[in-house]
């Protein structure tokens, strides 16, 4: 019977009294709600990238208006976030400070206009988001690849997928830059909201992502690995100058194909040219790899019979 009783204790589980996460108050949830359609809240941080931005430091529902101006290079904190529905231009107003003395109203779209979340991240994203920029960068890329491709040429030096050595990493490069040029257009189509969101909250880890964006990072890790091996297994096969001249080259192509299917992505004929440049490129690598002869004189790797490139003799 003592044993029916102590079993019977045992169990039953008296749970301890905790606070409901869940029993909000109206501002927190508002701004919950906020965050999750606007991707920002307060106490969040900006960095003023325009050259000026002005601030009323009444509310604006308030009269008389007064001004304070920031400028580039400002940080700023979102103070309180205000919504006005007879607003016809833009019913969301946000105040932010510097400072105290530094404080003041503006509507959401121009705030957004001049000011970068105050993380390295989203800056570079902003940077390379901007519109003029990239067609300023695609048209310097292409001049400068031309003149570069031409000038290795006439060197006779290695160039990747034409004149290639002996390697798979410098392909895989050039792919991994294609397509993820590819997703990132992409998403900027299809889940331009979600990237909204990583916008103001960035961050390195991948799988904290969803599988898009984890993707899109993974490839961006993978970059940053094949290029160190891209750049120790060149320097190992080639001289300092050569290898300087190769990875010049290689830069250049990564550039064109960043460009190129970035841009042509956004008209979905990108896709099409991903297909017909992966085929392209796992064929001239493997003609690469499979390379069987060898330069009497120099000793360079040469892919047929006949006046070696390198050293003019004749192999026969």
């Amino acid at each position: 019977m003592w044993v029916w009783m102590v079993l019977l204790t045992g169990c039953y589980h008296q749970s301890r009294t905790t606070p409901d996460a869940w029993n909000l108050t109206d501002d927190q949830l508002d701004s919950i709600s906020f965050s999750t359609t606007h991707h920002y809240t307060q106490n969040y941080n900006f960095l003023v990238d325009a050259d000026s931005l002005q601030l009323s430091t009444q509310a604006p529902d308030e009269l008389p208006f007064d001004s304070v101006m920031l400028y580039r290079g400002d940080r700023v904190v979102v103070a309180e976030i205000m919504t006005m529905s007879n607003d016809t231009i833009d019913s969301v107003w946000v105040k932010v400070a510097r400072d105290q003395a530094s404080q003041g109203w503006v509507q959401e779209t121009f705030l957004l206009k001049a000011v970068v979340p105050d993380d390295p991240i989203s800056q570079f994203i902003r940077i390379f988001s901007d519109t003029h920029l990239l067609i300023f960068l695609a048209f310097l890329v292409l001049v400068v690849a031309a003149y570069s491709l031409n000038f290795l040429r006439r060197r006779n030096a290695y160039i990747v997928h034409f004149h290639d050595i002996p390697s798979v990493y410098p392909t895989l490069l050039t792919l991994l830059v294609a397509m993820s040029a590819t997703l990132y257009a992409s998403i900027q189509m299809f889940g331009a909201e979600s990237w909204r969101h990583f916008y103001y909250n960035p961050t390195l880890n991948p799988f904290e992502l969803p599988f898009h964006l984890s993707l899109f990072l993974t490839m961006v890790w993978a970059l940053i690995i094949v290029l160190v091996a891209v750049v120790d297994d060149t320097f190992r096969r080639l001289s300092v100058v050569h290898a300087l001249l190769y990875l010049g080259g290689l830069a250049a192509v990564c550039a064109v194909d960043y460009v190129v299917f970035s841009v042509s992505t956004l008209y979905y004929i990108g896709y099409l040219f991903l297909l017909v440049y992966c085929i392209f490129a796992v064929v001239r690598c493997r003609r690469t790899l499979t390379r069987k002869f060898v330069c009497g004189n120099c000793g360079q790797e040469i892919e047929r019979k006949g006046r070696c490139p390198y050293c003019g003799a004749m192999n026969v």
